[in-house]
């Protein structure tokens, strides 16, 4: 076992072991639900099952790679820059979320069937209590990218380098949507694509994390605190200054997340040389 790359049977072991833990937080989730906890709430709170029964279930494989798992966080390359240019692309891929929702509105891609349904548009920011909000941060900006960071860049797209570059990224996105809600599947993809790139271009999992941690830490804003209404009539469609101007927007954001992904690789997915 070399610090470069786990061996098979441990990245089979991370994953069957996150699919337990998380089949574990689905059924906790039930029970709380069932008990009366609101909805945001128990999700947040079942999550908090998950890194212990990872702990329990990999400590053998954690102890074996840990050589590989403290080089993935190394603090080389870890600069102001580097710590800003991943922020700001976490904001444009949530920026780019925000964008194909007004677009598909626009169009008339998303609709809201329901006669009673507000037109709008109407925006109201109003936080849920703060042990609430505090509990999303907790979980979803600072735990959940860990364990997804470690679990589909560190272990997965290194499993995979042996197939090249693209490959390694392209799959390993395609793992990470599948561990999402289906209804999320493209974005997490995209973000995903991302991250694996990053991951790529530093060797280290910073970058990713940091954006993988802005994205989220914007999702908890939008659902703690964000209540937005916004559907018009199908006959005043297309829109096609709002879906114009939101296109536009979303091109200029992903040409934007290139750029700041430019530069030299480390070469942290290059095949190895026999």
């Amino acid at each position: 076992m070399t610090a470069t790359q786990p061996a098979r049977i441990n990245v089979v072991a991370v994953i069957l072991a996150t699919t337990a833990a998380l089949f574990g937080r689905s059924w906790l989730q039930i029970e709380l639900l069932a008990s009366g906890v609101p909805k945001d709430y128990a999700a947040d709170l079942s999550y908090l099952v998950v890194p212990p029964v990872l702990l329990i279930l990999l400590a053998p494989v954690l102890y074996q790679d840990k050589a590989f798992i403290a080089r993935q966080f190394r603090l080389t390359g870890l600069t102001a820059r580097a710590i800003l240019s991943a922020i700001t692309i976490g904001i444009l891929a949530r920026a780019i979320w925000w964008s194909q929702l007004f677009a598909g509105i626009s169009f008339g891609f998303y609709r809201n069937d329901d006669p009673s349904a507000i037109e709008g548009p109407l925006f109201t920011f109003h936080c849920s209590p703060p042990q609430v909000v505090a509990l999303g941060f907790l979980v979803m900006a600072v735990t959940v990218p860990i364990i997804e960071e470690v679990t589909h860049r560190s272990y997965i797209q290194t499993a995979f380098r042996r197939r090249g570059t693209v490959i390694a990224i392209f799959l390993s996105a395609s793992v990470f949507a599948i561990f999402h809600r289906f209804s999320t599947w493209p974005f997490a993809f995209f973000a995903g694509l991302i991250f694996g790139v990053q991951y790529w271009r530093s060797g280290t999992l910073w970058p990713s994390l940091i954006s993988h941690a802005t994205v989220n830490a914007l999702v908890q804003v939008d659902w703690r605190c964000l209540q937005g209404y916004w559907n018009p009539p199908p006959s005043r469609l297309p829109l096609w200054t709002v879906g114009g101007t939101s296109l536009l927007f979303l091109t200029t954001a992903m040409l934007t997340i290139v750029y700041l992904l430019r530069g030299k690789s480390t070469g942290a997915l290059d095949a190895p040389r026999q």
